[in-house]
């Protein structure tokens, strides 16, 4: 069967709207005060060191997925687990990027629907996509990612013309050191949405230029941060420390104050249409990322009927996972980051790097006498 591709720009927009996905509403770093956006920058570059950790990886097997690259590593008896781990990992992650959308429409737009009747719809939209093919998913990105930042870049404007914007809220830098930046940068940051990026190693397979991996990954890192920083600093400047810690949705609030000659009002509308479309990335991402591996596992000739039943699966998962925002929250801050996070996207990844560099040059050496004799 021919192998899908897609272009390194189409996998660059896929990536960075992946990245920012339903992050860029949330308060990050709040923990900082005004400092949350040097959270960012600092994150960025422990991000360069993942999206490293994840070329170098895939360099070793190039056409491989994680999921097909960790038997050959460390062999098929320990690689099942940590596989199903994987899989299981990818299928959280994209139902936890359901609930979240699902919940800021319902504290929005959508008060009175079902979170079902939004979970399903949009799941649909998703599998169908998916349908077509990692080409059709990689043409969405070439086609809706430049609106997408787009209308960030509205927003951000919008939020100039707010009454209460002052960039001295970002005054003192560094007033509180250092520490209060790097409790906020690891664990929480760093993994998410940086870390995330680890389903970059879903994708290398097919992207139709190889050599462009490592300069793909870390574009989009880089662009994501920036992305980030920019956000941060604007809605920092609107709300303030203070408020911009306390609230759960700080971008959601701060579009709400924008009004125009007492006329234009509610461009937190904008925002959510923006986010819209990140969440498409991010839902699809986890979800491709869950059905091409259990494709691989179970050596299916195809994975398009494996999307119809992740849908299946991650709808009412969303759904299950926690009873209200406030514990889905607890769960993903106190209990996954440290626990799923921290070892799936940092500590295994670093530990498979490390003994193929060494089976590498096992091999190397191996082949090198061969040639001698």
């Amino acid at each position: 069967m021919k192998q899908e591709k897609i272009s390194a720009l189409q996998l660059l927009y896929v990536i960075v709207g992946f990245q920012i996905g339903n992050t860029f509403v949330f308060g990050l770093g709040g923990g900082a005060k005004q400092d949350a956006w040097i959270v960012i920058l600092v994150s960025m570059l422990g991000g360069f060191i993942l999206m490293f950790v994840y070329t170098k990886l895939s360099n070793y097997y190039p056409n491989d997925t994680l999921i097909q690259m960790i038997p050959k590593i460390i062999g098929k008896f320990l690689a099942f687990p940590f596989i199903l781990i994987y899989i299981g990992y990818f299928t959280y992650l994209a139902a936890r990027a359901c609930r979240d959308f699902a919940e800021i429409l319902a504290a929005s737009m959508l008060v009175k629907t079902p979170m079902v009747v939004v979970i399903g719809s949009f799941m649909i939209l998703i599998v169908y996509c998916f349908r077509g093919g990692v080409e059709s998913f990689g043409r969405m990105g070439e086609a809706v990612i430049p609106f997408y930042l787009m209308s960030l870049s509205i927003i951000w404007v919008l939020l100039l013309t707010v009454r209460e914007f002052d960039i001295q809220q970002l005054t003192p830098i560094l007033g509180n050191g250092l520490k209060p930046i790097m409790n906020e940068v690891f664990p929480m940051v760093l993994t998410f949405p940086f870390g995330e990026a680890i389903i970059i190693t879903m994708f290398f397979p097919y992207l139709n230029k190889m050599n462009k991996k490592r300069i793909v990954g870390m574009t989009a890192i880089f662009l994501t941060g920036m992305i980030m920083t920019v956000n941060l600093i604007m809605v920092l400047s609107v709300l303030g420390p203070e408020i911009y810690k306390k609230d759960f949705f700080p971008l959601l609030t701060a579009a709400r104050m924008v009004s125009i000659a007492d006329f234009l009002e509610r461009f937190d509308a904008l925002v959510i249409l923006t986010m819209l479309a990140g969440v498409f990335f991010k839902i699809g991402g986890w979800t491709f990322g869950s059905a091409v591996g259990i494709a691989q596992l179970f050596k299916l000739k195809q994975n398009r009927s494996v999307f119809l039943g992740m849908g299946m699966i991650i709808t009412p998962l969303s759904l299950l996972i926690a009873p209200n925002q406030i514990r889905h929250n607890e769960i993903g801050l106190d209990f996954f980051t440290l626990y799923f996070h921290i070892p799936l996207q940092i500590l295994f990844p670093l530990l498979l790097l490390c003994i193929a560099f060494f089976r590498n040059k096992l091999q190397t050496k191996k082949n090198t006498n061969t040639l001698k004799k």
